[in-house]
């Protein structure tokens, strides 16, 4: 008889405790995170088929295009020293390659956008006129240890290149000195540019001379338009009707103009930044000259500017992102779901402890779940109407359905009132942060704290043992 009122007692005390019941509502919300887990996957997901719908698109149009070139190749005569089987010292000519850079190259470029859509998904593409022009300055060959008579002048070539020849819309014709080349595609295998074009040239009687030349390229591409710093001196002027151009590479532009529909950017590079010398050798070894500073002689081997570790470091240009990543704000936005859910949680369990209201463990699960079903709503109208809508739309559906929940819950219109403002300023607060991007640590770190210190306050006098 007397252990069922103590039996009875403890119930009462863990229906009544305050602190039981925030035990259960902590446990509620770490089991959220397993679903607010698989809506990150989910965004991911569908970010990654965006990248595949660009790929695809891209194979089919054309893909990011990376200009190359040109590079004067001049075929040599070399005499090896040769020991036969008979240790008998015999002769044998050999053909090597110098290869000689722009001393001055321009690239100019306008760039045609348009946005292609496929399904509920759009890529960036464009047509673009790409104006080549330049001059090969005089031979250096005492430097190489190569003799004019070991030149075979007759049999150079011009070559260049494009990362996606599918993308070449016409056929170029390189004007050098008083010579007209026109070039053709060359085995990968035995080009010094993959995807490389080249044309020959006769060049006797002409390496004592400035050449200069000049080229048209229009090419169609996506994604973006790239280049090779490979002359002396590197001039480009890009201009496109694009509103949001992203700069990479190694190099960023001298001089930039963005506008609402259209940019324009200038570059101008030395050569002392260039991972390749201005001419080198197809030797198989690395040789040093009897010269002032004791020069050395770089070689086929050791220069591959078809590489890419060479590319890397002499690569950059422009990339036309989209304005608005849809999957990336929504995922920033997800990444913030237990901050959300907890913060709800915490004001409904103040205003239950405060207004003597009772709410069901059960009744915190269903405003949870509403919680996360929030991110699919986004996610799902933001690839529709874009990402600053589909936010307005889900936070306003989900504040509506937990407001007239919680009303009907708590039988009072203030305090449903009240618990709606409080959804609202957790669900601006958020969005500001996205928007902010550089300052969102910053400003979110001092909103969490300012709700600190508000919880603080408010939950003072609150007896947890016992409402």
């Amino acid at each position: 008889m007397t252990d069922e009122p103590k039996s009875r007692g403890f119930l009462d005390w863990l229906k009544e405790s305050a602190a039981v019941k925030a035990f259960f509502i902590g446990f509620i919300i770490l089991l959220l995170l397993i679903p607010s887990v698989m809506i990150q996957g989910l965004i991911s997901e569908r970010a990654e088929r965006q990248d595949g719908i660009i790929k695809d698109v891209s194979a089919t149009w054309s893909g990011s295009q990376l200009i190359r070139g040109p590079v004067l190749v001049i075929p040599y005569k070399k005499i090896e020293n040769i020991t036969d089987t008979a240790k008998k010292v015999i002769q044998k000519a050999t053909i090597d390659y110098l290869y000689v850079l722009p001393d001055a190259l321009k690239y100019q470029s306008q760039l045609k956008t348009q946005v292609l859509h496929r399904g509920i998904y759009d890529v960036v593409v464009y047509n673009a006129v790409v104006k080549v022009s330049g001059n090969f300055d005089k031979l250096n060959l005492q430097s190489l240890g190569i003799t004019e008579s070991q030149l075979m002048l007759d049999r150079a070539k011009v070559t260049f290149g494009i990362s996606d020849l599918k993308g070449l819309k016409n056929n170029p014709v390189i004007k050098l000195s008083d010579q007209q080349i026109r070039v053709e595609p060359v085995l990968s295998g035995s080009a010094l540019f993959a995807n490389g074009l080249q044309g020959g040239i006769n060049l006797t009687g002409k390496i004592g001379s400035t050449l200069n030349f000049s080229y048209d390229m229009d090419i169609k591409g996506s994604g973006g338009l790239h280049f090779m710093h490979l002359g002396k001196v590197t001039d480009v002027a890009v201009t496109g009707n694009w509103s949001s151009p992203s700069f990479e590479g190694r190099y960023l532009p001298d001089t930039r103009d963005i506008k609402d529909s259209s940019f324009t950017a200038k570059w101008r590079m030395l050569y002392y930044n260039r991972p390749y010398p201005q001419q080198w050798v197809t030797d198989n070894t690395l040789l040093n000259v009897e010269e002032p500073g004791d020069k050395l002689i770089y070689t086929r081997e050791s220069i591959d500017i078809a590489t890419t570790t060479g590319q890397q470091d002499a690569v950059f240009g422009v990339r036309l992102r989209l304005p608005v990543d849809e999957y990336q704000k929504t995922m920033r936005t997800s990444k913030y779901a237990i901050l959300i859910i907890l913060l709800t949680f915490v004001s409904l369990f103040l205003t239950e402890l405060i207004g003597k209201y009772r709410v069901h463990v059960f009744n915190y699960i269903l405003i949870g779940a509403a919680m996360v079903i929030y991110y699919t709503l986004l996610l799902s109208f933001a690839e529709q109407v874009g990402f600053n809508y589909a936010y307005a739309i889900a936070s306003i559906a989900t504040i509506a359905l937990i407001a007239t929940f919680i009303a009907s819950l708590l039988k009072n219109r203030k305090a449903a009132a009240l618990f709606t403002l409080i959804l609202t300023v957790f669900y601006a607060f958020i969005f500001v942060i996205i928007q902010l991007e550089d300052l969102a640590l910053m400003v979110g770190s001092i909103a969490l704290f300012v709700i600190i210190a508000i919880l603080m306050y408010v939950s003072r006098k609150i007896n947890f043992d016992k409402n």
